[in-house]
Formats: structure tokens, C-alpha cells, sequence
């Protein structure tokens, strides 16, 4: 292994610990006799073609301690594609900053970036040495149990969800039902998560849609008309990546990223919590209100899990590890160390790039009901130590 410098980016959405993360690697790279300089990329892999780099050997120390704690994404990020005429000059800056170890933190998309740039430098004559960091809110990223980011975006939408459901209950004859449209393009954890909200019977979310299973409609008005009859109103919980039983995005959204991904909160195109609302309000004639907060709940510090930002900077630490000692092209990944009915544990793993590029991982069909409109106990069982304990509150006792 050659001595050399680091780069480190990140790309795609942010979430509350993702610069935990970008700490756990500059940290951990300054302390290496083997690497030189650390630079961090301005927006991504935007900032290695415009030669827009940060030196973290100029910034305090006791800015990277507070950055643990900061939310969204510190060098900013990125969505670019890359084209095969970028590689050229990615390179050309690479050998000028000599780096020789590559991090990025991201998701899927990010992974292929790493997997890319590295393959082309080998193909080049320049050794260098790539590893992943995972992110992504969705947690829908292959290898791994779950991802930075997920456990404090799933916090952000059940604390949402209880609260909102609180008022709903409250408000019942006024508003017959809400709706609250979580991320996810094409899987259900985080509308998932709202399962952990619910204390006792009755408690809200009664309805949750997850994009492992086509929109029934006839399925969703009966559910619907079920449970406001039994509670005096209904709570609803949607991915914003359900689909139609013919592939369709219920959102009606045509709008598309760089990497072919529906942009589902894009212009042009309709929330899955307005669909639902006509469509509640048409069948029914019901008055409610829909919830669609975007990209807080990726970037909500005042919900973030102290294990999530833990997890964040161990897999930062662990990916300048694996780096050092030789092992490249994989994606640090998490993995629990407990068994069952013993107390939570992670332990650090790899998978790699090439793989989770290429996979998606959408909750298992033993975390989703028969009913395809709820979740089982072994998810609630998965996510419970994750979000942790949520506030309880009280309600009065009416005779």
C-alpha cells in the first residue's frame, strides 16, 4: 500500500447524522501515519471535477466535535451522474492531490460512484483503495441490517404519527381522518416505523401502506370505513413510492432524476397523501388533512437517536480501517451481534460495492400483515430498539 492522501464526500439526501459519519473518517484518517491530508469534496463528486476541495487539517477540532452532532450534509451534496467523459479529469485531480484512499457516504447511487472511479484509476495505472459508508433514511440498502439515518428519520415519522394521531383524536369531529406521507421510493420502513407509535388499542396509525405491496383500493376504502366507525376517525401512514397494481406510482408523478428515480415530491407531480385525500374525501365525503414534511424527516436534529449518531461515526471509523489494512471496494455495513430476547448489539461488516450497487432491500414478507396494510411483532421487534422509547401520553377517562 502506497502512503497518500484521503477524499471523503457525500451525496444523495442528507439525514441528521450523516456528518457523524464525515467525522468518524476525518478523525480517524488524520490519526494514520499511512494517510497525509484529508480532503473533503464540496457537493459531492461535483467538487473532484471543479477541483473544489476542503483541507480538514485547517478546520478546528472543535468544530469536527460539534459537526458530530450537526444535521444535513456539511460539504454538501450532489445527484450527478457521472458520464464516462468525467472520469478523465476525476482522475487528473486525483493524481494532483495524491489520494490514494476514497470514502463516500451515501446510498445505492453513491455506492456505484465509488465502484466506478476506483475501477477506472485501477484500469489507469493509479492504485487507490475505495470503501462505502452507508446512508440513506430509507434504509433500503443492500447488506446491511440497517443504515445511519434510519433510526432517527423512523423516530422523526412515530413521534409524527403519535402525535398527529393524538390530535386527530382529539379533533374527530371536525376531521374524520389524516394521512402522513413518509420518504421511500421503493420500500416501507419508515411508514413502517409508525407502528411503534401506537400505546394502547385504537391508537393511531390504523392504516399503512408500504411500497412492497400494490394499492388496493377497494382494500384501502374498507379498511378505511372500518376503522373510523371503530375509533371516530382514521390515522393513515403512506410511502411516498406506492404503486398501483400495474406498476404505476399512485402520486401520478412522471418526474425523474439524473438516475432515472420517480421524484415523487417533484413539481408535476401529486403527493400519494393528496391522492388518498380525494379520494377518502370523494368515497366518503370526509373532511382531513394530509401531512407530506419531505426532507425534514431526514434532517430533523431535535429527533436524532444518540445510537444513530454512535453507529454513524463507528462506520466513518471502520471504513479508514478497512482501507488501511488493505480491504477495499466494500460498503461497511452493521450486523446484530445479540441474540434473541438479549439486549441490542451491532458489529461492523462489509459488502461488496458492486452488490450494493445493484440491490435494493425492501422489508421482508415476515415484517408486512396479511393484510398488506400493516406490519407484524418481528418488525416492531427490529425497530423498537432503533427508535427507542417514545413519550406516553395521557387521555381522559370520559363516563
Amino acid at each position: 500500500m502506497k502512503p497518500g492522501n484521503a477524499l471523503i464526500g457525500q451525496s444523495g439526501g442528507p439525514t441528521s447524522v450523516i456528518n457523524s459519519s464525515l467525522v468518524g473518517v476525518v478523525e480517524t484518517a488524520l490519526k494514520s501515519s499511512k494517510i497525509g491530508n484529508v480532503f473533503g469534496m464540496q457537493f459531492g463528486i461535483e467538487g473532484v471535477l471543479e477541483n473544489r476541495l476542503i483541507d480538514f487539517s485547517s478546520v478546528d477540532p472543535s468544530v469536527l466535535k460539534a459537526l458530530q452532532r450537526t444535521p444535513s450534509s456539511a460539504l454538501g451534496s450532489s445527484r450527478l451522474k457521472l458520464q464516462e467523459d468525467h472520469f478523465e479529469p476525476i482522475l487528473k485531480v486525483l493524481k494532483k492531490r495524491d489520494i490514494r484512499y476514497f470514502f463516500m457516504i451515501g446510498g445505492n447511487d453513491t455506492m456505484d460512484t465509488i465502484h466506478r472511479v476506483v475501477e477506472y484509476a485501477r484500469e489507469h495505472g493509479w492504485e487507490m483503495y475505495g470503501v462505502g459508508i452507508p446512508k440513506t433514511v430509507d434504509n433500503d440498502l443492500y447488506g446491511t441490517d440497517h443504515t445511519p439515518g434510519f433510526p432517527s428519520a423512523a423516530r422523526f415519522v412515530a413521534m409524527s404519527v403519535l402525535q398527529a394521531g393524538v390530535l386527530a383524536r382529539d379533533m374527530q369531529r371536525v376531521d374524520q381522518f389524516v394521512i402522513f406521507q413518509t420518504v421511500g421510493r421503493s420500500a416501507g420502513w419508515l411508514p413502517a416505523a409508525a407502528a411503534c407509535a401506537r400505546q394502547q388499542n385504537g391508537d393511531a396509525p390504523h392504516i399503512i401502506l408500504m411500497p412492497e405491496r400494490p394499492f388496493d383500493r377497494a382494500a384501502f376504502l374498507a379498511a378505511a370505513e372500518s376503522a373510523q366507525k371503530k375509533h371516530g376517525f382514521v390515522s393513515i401512514v403512506c410511502g411516498e413510492g406506492i404503486t398501483n397494481p400495474d406498476g404505476s406510482p399512485v402520486s401520478a408523478s412522471e418526474t425523474k432524476d439524473k438516475f432515472g428515480n420517480v421524484e415523487f415530491g417533484a413539481m408535476g407531480g401529486t403527493s400519494v397523501a393528496m391522492m388518498l385525500h380525494r379520494i377518502l374525501s370523494t368515497e366518503f365525503g370526509w373532511r382531513g388533512e394530509f401531512q407530506v414534511c419531505e426532507s425534514l424527516q431526514m434532517s430533523a436534529a431535535d429527533r436524532t437517536v444518540a445510537l444513530d449518531i454512535r453507529e454513524a461515526h463507528s462506520c466513518g471509523k471502520q471504513a479508514v480501517k478497512l482501507a488501511l489494512s488493505g480491504t477495499e471496494g466494500v460498503m461497511v455495513t452493521m450486523e446484530r451481534a445479540n441474540k434473541k430476547g438479549e439486549p441490542y448489539a451491532m458489529q461492523h461488516g462489509t459488502a461488496p460495492l458492486s452488490e450494493v450497487a445493484n440491490h435494493e432491500r425492501p422489508m421482508p414478507d415476515n415484517y408486512i400483515a396479511k393484510s398488506g396494510m400493516d406490519v407484524t411483532k418481528a418488525f416492531l421487534d427490529y425497530a423498537a430498539p432503533l427508535i427507542g422509547e417514545l413519550p406516553e401520553y395521557v387521555r381522559l377517562r370520559k363516563k
